[in-house]
């Protein structure tokens, strides 16, 4: 029942948004809408933050899963996650893919396909979807990871094909293609998603908290509020509280930290 403003403040991967917030008035009338990026990642992926996400930002209420899908260019020889291995075991040392930066969640997953596979593919890491994607299409790469807003209108023109989604559930814009688990991958991360979620000062009151998240559950819930969040190619979440949020907020950063550990991305 009341009016807001919606303030983009894109840039630094998030950290400009995420610091205004973090330095507002814990009062309610100032939160975050954004991605694990700007509420979590970050952490490990710059030496200085002006702001700790996990310390400085209260969490609120997750609004969708943001599962991204493993592509390849329609030429290729896989059409599922069996023959992909496949290939790209046959072809160690010569396969390159794209992803939407270094530090994504798209590179880790594909880091981990090609240590299982021993396939030793060559990363590429474009700056942003778009211009992956005008790649792909170019036929200069033939693997790669996006979300689906970025890939779906190739998928079913028949230029790239879906072999499966990150995250615990299908995606329902991609009803056909399995999630990573289903197809017999469990590594973190082709099991674990990202998400956006909203977000206020630390300190906000529990009471302020909580309304905050009946109110957006209310409208993640709502007919056009699911089917806005399926159509940009996003999984609504169900009933989430503070309480949970937080909880979930405080298991996933170490995972997330160990894998771009393991992938050898250094902070800077």
């Amino acid at each position: 029942g009341q009016s807001g403003v919606v303030e983009n403040k894109p840039g630094a991967a998030g950290l400009i948004g995420g610091e205004a917030v973090a330095k507002a008035a814990p009062d309610g009338m100032t939160v975050l809408l954004g991605t694990t990026s700007s509420m979590l990642t970050n952490k490990y992926l710059y030496q200085k933050l002006p702001y700790d996400p996990l310390t400085d930002l209260t969490p609120l209420v997750r609004v969708c899963l943001a599962s991204i899908a493993l592509v390849v260019t329609a030429d290729t020889p896989a059409r599922d996650m069996k023959e992909f291995m496949a290939w790209i075991t046959a072809n160690t040392g010569k396969l390159t893919y794209g992803s939407y930066g270094i530090g994504s969640h798209a590179q880790l997953a594909c880091v981990t396909l090609s240590d299982i596979a021993g396939a030793a593919m060559t990363h590429v890491a474009y700056k942003g979807e778009a211009p992956m994607v005008q790649d792909l299409l170019g036929g200069q790469i033939r693997i790669g990871m996006g979300s689906l807003l970025s890939l779906k209108a190739h998928i079913d023109s028949g230029k790239l094909r879906a072999l499966a989604v990150t995250g615990p559930r299908r995606v329902p814009l991609l009803p056909d293609v399995p999630t990573f688990v289903e197809a017999g991958y469990k590594q973190d991360a082709l099991a674990i998603v990202g998400w956006l979620a909203i977000a206020g000062p630390k300190s906000m009151p529990f009471a302020v908290a909580s309304q905050w998240a009946e109110v957006a559950n209310h409208a993640i819930a709502s007919r056009e509020g699911r089917a806005r969040i399926i159509a940009a190619g996003f999984v609504p979440v169900d009933t989430d509280t503070p309480q949970t949020f937080a909880k979930l907020w405080a298991q996933e950063g170490p995972i997330w930290g160990r894998l771009l550990q393991a992938a050898g991305v250094q902070p800077s």
